[in-house]
């Protein structure tokens, strides 16, 4: 029996093969293979045991996400009201979904079950000696190292990341919210909530457009200003001009060892109509006594101010980024293009910008991703303020910080989820076609 599956094992599989079909392990149990035998076995009463105690009875509910509603019961012989337990649609729906994920798991192991059947029958009829476990566990530890060494690490990701992505886009085809108070039980809603988002009529639909367009502008501004200013900054730093070298770049690199949110912290105090900013200009006599400079409560005030602080954040991360790339530049090309007599504008154009541009696209388009979802800078800086009279988005919220609050503060966990979502369209999207039309993508070995 050479070929191992479902179909080989039914069709060429002897009857100690096919009983694995029912019981798992017991092909291996028959032909003396007892501990790995014993491993199946106790894999198929495990999720036997678990779908028998609550998981039919949560996939049941999962197309309904529940209809029992807490009540509340008076009780006569002790004098008192009691509550019958209701139905709760988050635990339905997220138990709902592990135990699919849990199932998925189940029939790989079930598959390996049947094709551990079809080995042994083919050792068997080929008079080879079955391994034993203490040389299966040598092989583990050799030829399939690549297996024991990513298991944990696929398992954290299917059970961190995998399973909340897909809880939170499950969430939003619901009505999850405190809007009618379907905060305990909520139902299936389809598209609903997607129309209403991209609804430039309503008032969800012309806070996601406007917020969805100053992020892209925040993004830009911060990405390309950060790496201009960042670069010119290296380049000054590191001409053969310069003294104090080291000088210079301990300190600007202070400011990067100094906790983000004390910085922003620090600036949004500052900055406020009564802080210290105002009141020297005050002092100076630069502004009226009674006048404050609107950095956080104008809207276009607000949106340069959060852009301009984020500089002073930022530029030292790229300043060390481009540091060690400007070094390895050959300096054959520079005396070169000094002989031919270009100036120092040309020869940052012809020759820095395109062998930094070519090297640094990688970070610049993850520069470009953590920037959309910046929300340490303008939580920390502004909070999303200016805020309008009605609105939950406010004039420099981001996709990220406006997710927060519908969820956090408002409750609009289903309108949240797709805002998630919309957020990993747009950057998949761009990350996807920004990295794939660039030289570095193309033609990794032709810069040189």
């Amino acid at each position: 029996m050479e070929k191992s599956g479902f179909k080989a094992a039914w069709c060429q599989g002897d009857r100690i093969t096919k009983c694995s079909f029912l019981l798992m392990g017991s092909s291996n149990f028959l032909r003396g293979q007892y501990i790995k035998g014993f491993i199946f076995l106790s894999v198929q009463i495990i999720y036997i045991g678990i779908m028998l105690t609550n998981g039919f009875s949560m996939l049941a509910k999962l197309p309904s996400l529940g209809e029992a509603i807490q009540q509340e019961v008076w009780n006569e012989a002790k004098g008192i009201y009691e509550y019958t337990a209701g139905d709760q649609s988050l635990l339905i729906l997220l138990f709902g979904i592990s135990i699919l994920f849990l199932t998925i798991a189940f029939f790989m192991v079930y598959r390996t079950n049947v094709k551990s059947a079809c080995h042994v029958q083919y050792l068997k009829e080929k008079g080879l000696a079955l391994p034993t476990f203490k040389q299966d566990i040598k092989e583990l530890f050799d030829s399939r190292l690549h297996v024991l060494l990513l298991s944990a690490p696929v398992t954290g990701i299917l059970v961190f990341t995998i399973l909340p992505l897909i809880f939170m886009i499950t969430m939003a085809f619901t009505n999850y919210s405190k809007i009618d108070q379907h905060l305990i039980l909520f139902d299936w809603v389809g598209l609903k909530n997607f129309i209403e988002v991209l609804d430039v009529s309503g008032d969800i639909g012309r806070q996601f457009w406007g917020v969805l367009g100053w992020t892209l502008t925040w993004a830009i501004f911060a990405t390309i200003l950060n790496y201009i200013l960042g670069m010119l900054l290296a380049i000054v730093i590191n001409r053969k001009e310069t003294k104090g070298k080291g000088f210079w770049r301990f300190c600007f690199i202070l400011s990067i060892a100094v906790p983000q949110f004390v910085s922003l912290m620090i600036m949004r105090t500052m900055l406020q109509p009564e802080g210290a900013v105002n009141i020297l200009l005050r002092n100076l006599h630069l502004i009226e006594a009674s006048a404050s400079l609107p950095f956080f409560t104008d809207p276009t005030w607000a949106r340069i101010t959060v852009i301009v602080i984020n500089l002073w954040v930022g530029i030292p991360f790229t300043m060390i980024q481009v540091s060690g790339i400007l070094q390895n530049i050959p300096s054959e090309l520079y005396e070169s293009a000094k002989v031919d007599g270009a100036n120092a504008f040309t020869i940052f154009t012809k020759i820095t910008l395109p062998y930094m541009l070519f090297v640094t696209t990688p970070y610049l388009i993850t520069t470009f991703m953590s920037n959309i979802n910046n929300f340490n800078v303008i939580y920390l800086l502004s909070g999303g303020d200016p805020t309008p009279v009605g609105m939950s988005a406010g004039k420099t919220d981001l996709l990220v910080t406006w997710l927060y609050k519908l969820t956090i503060d408002k409750q609009y966990y289903n309108l949240g989820a797709v805002i998630g979502i919309f957020t990993f369209v747009v950057l998949a999207v761009i990350s996807l076609l920004t990295y794939r039309n660039t030289q570095s993508y193309k033609d990794e070995e032709g810069f040189m």
